[in-house]
């Protein structure tokens, strides 16, 4: 039985049935949290092959809406096309790779021309135009549209996307069935949370310590003097499966009526929501590279609250992360140095940290076995080349380049 089976516990609850619930847990080594490898290794084995929670379809209230977002470096666009339905390409041209959607992060469009060469693409991905092409023998245009990204639109409305190239990836409800009916959220109204701002801040650590930071509140009476005005901080709970973590507290009867009712969810890997009667957050865990990462945060408002029942928790949550920037910054420095190996986190009180870990690891020793069988690196969302003479030709050359390790394609494995 795995770690995280065997803490399936609630932090509220002191009752422990298990030698291992009375017992510290060995955390993940500072390695995983400074090595470039190891970066480069959850690129392949999490980032190009999970499900990735990005935004809420609220954010496409009509055809031609797009917004663009990178994650490790993979730029892809979401679009609303004229049927209504959303679609998710990468953000790669078919002809030479150079960007097709610019100007911004978002907007709206009726077409998207690349501005080399100028093909252009419909809004679902197809390729409309390649000039001069259709005096060609043997383009089939209908095989050079925008490369496609599995998206999902959950029953919340919450939009997912799987960069994974190959027809049919992991499947969403192999991690996440049910966590779109929660109970505690089924009187949510969707539709009344309209976006309000969003923002980034960047800092010098690894993501998967704003993670582990995220998803305990044994920091908290510590170091978030305002967080006791949200919840009782000793009584808080935490459940956890083996892709959602969700997180929830008491509150007095002068709080609820305050809109302070929290419901939190972490999404393994790299994203969570944070819901309350007048405010919803969606925090987005994007890695920069192996010691650096941009948190971006979507701030929605309740289109029915008050301004001052809005900031009272918009404000709130501002501080929060700041705080907890602060908090990755210095541990981060000193993961850095060399000294520390790992440490002995609390079973019940950091339960939460200590499942996103056990994730973590089965993904990635899953995906190291699967490139130490094949012998090379096995990169999920890279471009699948079709079966004939011209493209077997191109293998070839990659081979040839691969011998040489060339561009990283077929570095040593150092397992």
């Amino acid at each position: 039985m795995s770690t995280a089976n065997k803490l399936k516990v609630n932090v509220e609850s002191d009752n422990f049935t298990e030698t291992s619930h009375r017992s510290p847990v060995r955390a993940l080594p500072s390695t995983w949290y400074n090595s470039p490898e190891m970066y480069e290794l959850e690129k392949r084995a999490i980032f190009s092959k999970k499900w990735l929670l990005t935004t809420h379809q609220n954010r496409f209230p009509k055809a031609g809406d797009w917004m663009k977002f990178n994650t490790t470096g993979y730029e892809f666009v979401i679009a609303r096309d004229r049927k209504g339905n959303l679609n998710a390409f990468h953000n790669i041209c078919r002809h030479r790779a150079f960007p097709v959607v610019q100007g911004g992060q978002q907007g709206n469009s009726s077409i998207f021309a690349c501005k080399y060469h100028g093909w252009s693409y419909g809004l679902s991905g197809n390729l409309a135009k390649a000039p001069n092409y259709d005096q060609l023998e043997n383009f089939d245009k209908s095989k050079n549209g925008l490369f496609k990204i599995h998206l999902k639109v959950d029953a919340y409305g919450f939009v997912w996307v799987n960069l994974d190239s190959s027809e049919n990836p992991e499947p969403w409800t192999r991690y996440f069935e049910g966590i779109d009916q929660q109970e505690r959220l089924e009187k949510v109204n969707w539709d009344d949370y309209t976006l309000d701002n969003e923002y980034s801040m960047e800092g010098e650590y690894n993501w998967k310590i704003l993670a582990d930071n995220f998803n305990e509140c044994y920091h908290c009476p510590t170091t978030h003097p305002d967080l006791p005005t949200l919840a009782d901080l000793g009584k808080t709970k935490c459940d956890t499966g083996e892709g959602w973590i969700k997180h929830s507290s008491i509150q007095t009867e002068e709080q609820k009526k305050s809109g302070m009712q929290l419901a939190s969810t972490y999404f393994y890997p790299s994203a969570s929501v944070v819901v309350l009667p007048h405010f919803m957050m969606i925090q987005r865990f994007m890695p920069l590279g192996p010691t650096t990462s941009s948190m971006h945060y979507q701030i929605f408002r309740n289109k029915n609250s008050s301004e001052e029942d809005f900031h009272n928790i918009a404000d709130l949550y501002a501080r929060v992360v700041s705080e907890d920037k602060d908090l990755c910054i210095g541990a981060q420095k000193n993961l850095n140095a060399g000294i520390f190996v790992s440490g002995e986190l609390h079973p019940r009180l950091e339960h939460g940290p200590l499942s996103f870990q056990e994730s973590h690891r089965q993904a990635i020793h899953e995906h190291a076995k699967l490139e130490r069988e094949a012998g090379r690196q096995i990169w999920p969302a890279r471009q699948q080349l079709p079966s004939n003479e011209a493209a077997e030709a191109n293998k070839e050359d990659e081979a040839l380049c691969s011998s040489l390790s060339c561009g990283g394609i077929q570095e040593v494995l150092a397992w």
